[in-house]
């Protein structure tokens, strides 16, 4: 576990340096393509608004978000932040104290580790179980107190690329108490198509205590923008709302967000490509020997033969940044975005190389 209450982000390319080398950024999980050209076209658009203060709240985005939903959602159920893992930090600032648990499930993505440690609760680790990263429903069950408001999960999963089932999310809110709230982050839903992958959406639409975590700095490109949103009851989402300072967000991260949400083909292209670097990434690592996870998501966690920190050091000589993962309780593990082909070429060359 971090022993730091903050989210170490991976490194930028400025801080890597090999001379004589192109470096590919293979770390961040970021869309190879780029940004959606519609939000790239929004921005253009509303670039010499930005001497002028934004909306204090958020209101035509969330209606934005309505509509992309189809109407399924009200504005009111959203809640939208300078990015997903912002939206993480306000839920455990409205949900945990002092006097509160929370449960998380390693390997994980270290805020639901670190954060609650800023208002002094408690994080309970059930670590995901088997080959397939399954949920511990009974050890789950097991670590629920009266104390327990908070349960994070996250499909597909960063960093293992695993998904949880649709019967196992039925199963784990049949046993939830009404007093804990479940946090499903799905930001990589896009790239999941497993047939019994399920989103948050219908347990929303069915009244469950489940709020979602969503990003555009995914399958949208948009990570450089800061954008991102939940959605829950009208209740907790109006609870959260009163909670966010105003101004939180930008105007142009707001108008690249509704430019995005309506570029179709981008994700379309995005997840084509995923989907077909992930199947030659398989077959060139299985050639090689690698030990590897398939993924529901846009990278793939491997085991090395050596330690993360030595194959992080030796494939930066050869120009591609990776994600070492100790602090993501995979501890001899790291996680390689899929990348465009010529990304995916290199570094099976550099592992071919340094193996």
């Amino acid at each position: 576990m971090p022993t730091s209450t903050s989210y170490k982000g991976g490194k930028s390319k400025d801080e890597v340096s090999v001379s004589g080398k192109k470096i590919y950024k293979m770390s961040s999980n970021e869309n190879p393509l780029g940004a959606s050209p519609r939000a790239m076209a929004a921005l253009k658009k509303h670039l010499s608004s930005i001497s002028e203060y934004p909306p204090p709240m958020d209101y035509r985005f969330r209606a934005k978000l309505s509509e992309y939903y189809n109407g399924v959602l009200s504005p009111d159920q959203f809640v939208t932040t300078n990015s997903g893992v912002a939206n993480i930090d306000l839920i455990i600032r409205g949900f945990l104290d002092a006097n509160s648990e929370c449960i998380y499930c390693s390997p994980y993505f270290s805020a639901y580790a670190g954060f609650p440690k800023k208002v002094g609760a408690k994080a309970i680790n059930v670590p995901l179980v088997g080959e397939k990263f399954d949920l511990d429903i009974r050890g789950i069950e097991n670590a629920i107190t009266e104390k327990t408001s908070l349960l994070f999960i996250t499909s597909p999963n960063n960093p293992t690329g695993s998904y949880i089932p649709k019967s196992q999310v039925d199963e784990l809110l049949s046993i939830l108490p009404e007093h804990v709230l479940l946090v499903f982050d799905e930001v990589y839903y896009q790239y999941a198509d497993a047939e019994d992958y399920v989103r948050a959406l219908p347990y929303v639409l069915e009244h469950k205590n489940v709020i979602a975590i969503n990003s555009f700095s995914k399958a949208y490109g948009l990570a450089g923008m800061r954008i991102g949103y939940s959605y829950a009851s009208e209740e907790v989402a109006t609870y959260l709302q009163k909670l966010r300072i105003p101004f939180m967000l930008n105007t142009l991260s707001m108008e690249a967000a509704i430019g995005a949400m309506q570029d179709n083909e981008f994700i379309e292209q995005t997840v084509a490509l995923i989907h077909k670097e992930k199947k030659f990434l398989y077959q060139e690592l299985d050639a090689i020997g690698m030990e590897y996870w398939k993924t529901q998501a846009n990278f793939i966690m491997m085991r090395p033969q050596m330690t993360p920190v030595q194959f992080e050091a030796r494939m930066i000589e050869e120009g591609i940044m990776v994600r070492p993962l100790p602090g993501f309780g995979a501890p001899d593990c790291v996680r390689v975005t899929i990348g465009a082909h010529e990304a995916n070429e290199a570094f099976i060359n550099a592992l071919k190389k340094i193996s």
